[in-house]
């Protein structure tokens, strides 16, 4: 990921102009479109294509999926045309290399943490991908993102990472300072922590959320 003197923010699971346009207007760096279908915050082909030539120019577009196969890589790239692939499913490096070759997107590697281990797989990536995104680690049986959970902050720190990765997991517009401060990402990313119900944006949670980012950015360290 990228470092800039701001903290970069992505909102992620827009599935509407209302709350796209909310995302926009409060300076998201990045929005994010779903495509998978048991996520409640799932977009079709023809909305998301309408979303990211909403957004084109004035965000950077993030198309979310979920082990795809080539045929839907293909048809995601050609209706979304996103400057970014996340890959959020258990894609090993050898993937992820291979999809940024054919669609020539950037690529953001979702790894779900639960304990200091699970972060050993941070440089399995480095060259694979083009950021890692850290969200917790899923219960069995759970949608692999978008669950409202947080992990353990301190193994970042722990772990020794550089700030070099997008943090996720049950961020919320009050806890997402904190959480800043606590591993000095240099990158935030949303979703259900500014919906009033799963996959409902609320335009006034999503700007008080960027309203958040943008205060510990301006704190003295970052």
């Amino acid at each position: 990921m990228t470092l800039s003197p701001s903290i970069r923010v992505k909102i992620c699971g827009l599935s509407t102009a209302e709350a796209l346009d909310a995302a926009l207007a409060s300076g998201a760096d990045l929005i994010g479109l779903v495509h998978f279908a048991r996520s409640p915050r799932h977009v079709d082909l023809e909305t998301g294509a309408a979303l990211s030539r909403r957004a084109k120019g004035r965000a950077e577009r993030v198309a979310l999926l979920v082990d795809p196969d080539d045929a839907l890589l293909d048809a995601v790239v050609e209706a979304l045309d996103p400057d970014w692939i996340q890959l959020h499913g258990r894609e090993a490096p050898e993937r992820a290399a291979a999809v940024r070759s054919r669609t020539g997107r950037r690529i953001l590697k979702a790894i779900g943490v639960a304990t200091l281990a699970d972060l050993a797989q941070v440089a399995d990536y480095a060259t694979a991908a083009d950021g890692v995104l850290l969200d917790a680690k899923p219960a069995p049986g759970a949608l692999p993102g978008g669950n409202g959970h947080a992990f353990d902050w301190r193994l970042i720190r722990e772990a020794g990472l550089a700030p070099t990765f997008m943090l996720s997991g049950g961020l919320t517009p009050s806890t997402v300072a904190e959480a800043v401060a606590a591993t000095d990402a240099p990158a935030v990313d949303v979703s259900s922590g500014v919906e009033r119900a799963p996959g409902h944006k609320d335009p006034d949670l999503i700007r008080a959320f960027v309203t958040a980012v943008r205060g510990a950015s301006a704190r003295p360290g970052n």
